[in-house]
């Protein structure tokens, strides 16, 4: 990729995930820097940013609203400025868990049952029996999202639900073992298990203990200590998620793998975490590339996808 081409690494955004997003700009940014490219961050506060006069590519790195959504997607098609990972559509159907889960179920790719309960007219239960999932649909980073193992937790956990938006994802809940693939370039990365403290969930406050302030963090093992056939089944499954979604460039799909050594696809992250330590990095690491390759890789993928030549 020509170095000359000024980079905008563009990260924060005014959604939930503002401060993970500034940590992922920042480790992006530094990354092209010191691999000779030119670029420069820029903190978005809106959702009408303004670029860096001869911007050439825009690196998104805002997770969840405005930004993993395709409001931002479509902001810089407007404008005509070439932008890393997927495109529109496949941003905004990505982003939405129930919208996603359509897809999958369309495609055949191995997913939980679910069903999409309305609480506009206030919290109710499921047809779903516990123990079962809540997920608002449009948040990311785990935002929201409740395992409910005991009926008297149920109602509880759908009323906290509701003030996320009035149409809960409920999910029925796979015990297994938590796996993340990414997925660069057509290619599944090697698998990522994540363990969860104490034998509990991997939610937001385990993914960013510097945030939570939360003392025990999760721990990850890459590869996967798991068989090779395990392995194989696991991005099969990621990467046939990936492309049902129409996802270009690059994701993270996040799989459960249940004591039968079946996988469940759980939603695909259209921007994950991009820091050194992040999980698509560790994939991407045990493959070969360097953090700051890893983000050339995807910089040059997108100029290419974008239709301007490398």
């Amino acid at each position: 990729m020509d170095e000359s081409i000024l980079i905008a690494v563009l990260m924060g955004g005014p959604g939930s995930e503002r401060e993970v997003s500034l940590a992922s700009g920042k480790a992006v940014l530094q990354a092209l820097q010191e691999e000779g490219l030119t670029a420069v961050g820029v903190d978005v506060t809106d959702t009408t940013p303004a670029l860096p006069e001869n911007t050439g590519l825009v690196f998104n790195v805002i997770h969840g609203t405005f930004g993993e959504d395709g409001e931002l997607q479509a902001y810089l098609e407007n404008l005509g400025v070439p932008y890393t990972g997927a495109g529109v559509e496949d941003s905004r159907i990505a982003f939405d868990k129930a919208l996603s889960k359509a897809v999958f179920l369309e495609k055949e790719v191995p997913t939980p049952r679910s069903e999409i309960l309305d609480v506009s007219g206030g919290a109710k239960l499921p047809s779903i029996p516990v123990p079962f999932v809540v997920k608002p649909p449009r948040e990311g980073s785990s935002v929201g999202i409740e395992i409910v193992k005991e009926q008297a937790e149920a109602l509880p956990a759908i009323e906290r639900g509701a003030r996320f938006c009035d149409d809960l994802l409920i999910e029925e809940f796979v015990e297994g073992r938590e796996l993340t693939v990414g997925v660069l370039d057509g290619v599944a990365l090697p698998v990522v298990e994540i363990i969860p403290p104490d034998g509990g969930s991997y939610d937001f406050a385990t993914k960013y203990t510097w945030l939570s302030g939360q003392k025990n963090a999760s721990n990850y093992i890459c590869p996967a200590e798991i068989s090779p056939e395990e392995t194989a089944i696991v991005q099969a499954a990621a990467l046939k998620a990936h492309e049902s979604l129409g996802i270009g460039v690059y994701s993270r799909v996040d799989v459960l793998l249940n004591y039968l050594g079946n996988p469940y696809v759980l939603e695909a992250n259209t921007i994950p975490g991009m820091t050194a330590s992040s999980l698509l990095p560790m994939g991407a690491k045990a493959a070969g590339y360097s953090f700051g390759g890893l983000c050339r890789r995807i910089a040059e993928l997108s100029w290419q996808q974008r239709g301007v030549k490398a």
